[in-house]
């Protein structure tokens, strides 16, 4: 079968994505992803066929208009709704003309974050199925509130109908431009309600969210999705550092753009308090940066093969990372600046491998320093390694493989 996978995001959008590609390949099958320029090295390296979609969302991200900058104010549904839906809305048209003419010939389209919802407008046009793929649990379900509004904000009685509203309220953001991309390009009629009762992929560990009893039957849980092992071979550099001393500890903020890096900087600097720490800058700037000799500055590294090096994982809270650093068997530490990020610190910190979240954008080092202490603490690394064991057995791609087909073959 030829299927045609479109995503719009970021690089740990992107990354899992690719996996799957390079899985149904593996199978057997076509596949081609669909994503922003800057993000295609991921699946070039896994020799998966990809092309660029209209945009440019590392430059869209600069500190004027991050949507991290954005959402993490208030952490509120409609700021979020409104930064994400500004990348998507103005690029509607061209990318719902890109993802039909790639998917011509396919026998479905697997659509995910900013690209959804022209995703499915191009699998209706073009008479195929479209099956949904997310890292963010949307479904609406009673064990758990939407992951786009802090855990604390929403009384457990209000779970399910939290899922509903934000839900409504992201299409509310996205629905005129996709219903007027609709009708200029194909002439379709506009679309009053979401797409609701497609089936929907999870590359998420149920480790991390045990599969809700009330999902319906089309939400599949798989597990997470992670490319081949790679034979990846670490700088001279970044050996020696590892092997001079303890292992140290891992910090990263992935693609969040928009804060006070050199404030953010000396707040970690003086949280580490002269332990070994690797750093790796991602996003926000490649620029000379003045770190005490303690620091090693990573260029891009494979989690899967760095995570197990380190001592504990301090990051944003990302979907992607999250899982890996689990997976790895090492405490997390977790600085969430926007939207789901609080959900999946929330998670860890049920887990009992994380202290409490520190505020990426109000970071002050002693509360980050006393969330290092506690990733330290023995019953804490234990809990760790014995959640790592776990997940390490799942396998979320052939779970995820399996679904597919069963999906076309119904």
């Amino acid at each position: 079968m030829k299927f045609v996978v479109a995503t719009y995001g970021t690089e740990g959008d992107v990354r899992p994505l690719a996996a799957l590609c390079r899985a149904l390949m593996d199978a057997g099958h076509e596949a081609t992803l669909l994503a922003d320029h800057a993000t295609l090295g991921v699946p070039q390296a896994l020799g998966v066929p990809a092309r660029a979609l209209t945009g440019d969302i590392r430059g869209t991200l600069d500190p004027s208009v991050a949507i991290s900058n954005v959402v993490g104010k208030d952490h509120g549904l409609n700021s979020t709704a409104k930064a994400l839906a500004g990348i998507a809305n103005a690029n509607a048209e061209p990318w719902l003309r890109e993802i039909a003419e790639a998917a011509e010939g396919s026998d479905a389209l697997i659509v995910s974050a900013l690209a959804a919802f022209v995703g499915f407008s191009a699998a209706e046009h073009l008479g195929i199925k479209a099956i949904g793929a997310g890292f963010i649990p949307l479904s609406p379900t009673s064990d758990f509130a939407t992951p786009f509004l802090p855990p604390s904000r929403v009384p457990r009685a209000l779970n399910g109908l939290s899922h509903e509203f934000v839900n409504a309220m992201l299409w509310r953001a996205f629905r005129t431009s996709t219903n007027a991309a609709r009708a200029k390009v194909f002439g379709l009629p506009p679309r009053r309600k979401n797409w609701t009762t497609h089936p929907m992929l999870y590359g998420i560990s149920p480790s991390l969210v045990p599969p809700p009893a009330d999902w319906p039957s089309y939400a599949h849980l798989c597990g997470q999705w992670l490319p081949p092992e790679s034979q990846w071979a670490p700088p001279k550099a970044l050996s020696e550092f590892l092997e001079a001393g303890e292992p140290p500890l891992y910090v990263g903020f992935g693609s969040m753009v928009g804060f006070d890096r050199a404030a953010l900087l000396r707040e970690v600097v003086s949280a580490v308090a002269g332990r070994r720490a690797l750093f790796y800058p991602g996003w926000s700037g490649d620029e000379e940066l003045e770190l005490p000799g303690n620091f090693f500055v990573l260029g891009d590294t494979p989690h899967a093969w760095l995570f197990p090096k380190v001592s504990a994982v301090i990051h944003h809270g990302g979907s992607g990372t999250t899982h890996s650093a689990a997976r790895a068997g090492v405490p997390s530490v977790v600085v969430p600046f926007a939207g789901d990020q609080w959900f999946w610190a929330d998670r860890l910190r049920r887990a009992g491998v994380a202290g409490d979240a520190v505020n990426g954008h109000r970071l002050k080092a002693a509360p980050l320093a006393r969330a290092i202490d506690y990733a330290e603490q023995a019953p804490v690394l234990a809990r760790a390694c014995r959640l790592g064991e776990q997940m390490r057995t799942e396998n979320g791609l052939a779970y995820a493989i399996q679904a597919i087909e069963r999906i076309m073959a119904g």
